[in-house]
């Protein structure tokens, strides 16, 4: 008779939403970086801010339980658009690239500074 092993999962065993950024890691090649599950969506934005990713292509979200995964690159880069108008100042220069390709071009705007 032939036992099967249990196999571990890498996905969550919960109803929890994963995030994962691509990123590109230059000589390295591309990698998926996964974020805190506790504040996923947040925490990806925080980072993403932070510069902890060298040059972000694209973030996915995937829910296991669910059985959904989505491209959520576009609302990513809206959200950093709408919190750098909120404060008046540009988006990162390293987070340039990964803004224009997804966010809508009536969001961007300029940031005056007052003299």
């Amino acid at each position: 008779m032939r036992q099967f092993r249990r196999l571990l999962s890498i996905a969550p065993n919960s109803d929890e939403t994963v995030y994962l950024v691509a990123d590109n890691s230059g000589r390295n090649g591309s990698t998926w970086c996964e974020a805190d599950l506790e504040r996923a969506v947040e925490t990806v934005i925080q980072h993403l801010l932070a510069g902890e990713y060298r040059q972000p292509i694209r973030v996915v979200a995937f829910n296991p339980a669910e059985r959904w995964s989505e491209d959520v690159s576009g609302a990513i880069a809206h959200e950093i658009q709408r919190r750098c108008n909120l404060q008046l100042c540009d988006v990162p220069s390293y987070l340039r690239e990964f803004v224009d390709r997804y966010s809508p071009q009536d969001l961007r705007q300029f940031s005056l500074h007052l003299v």
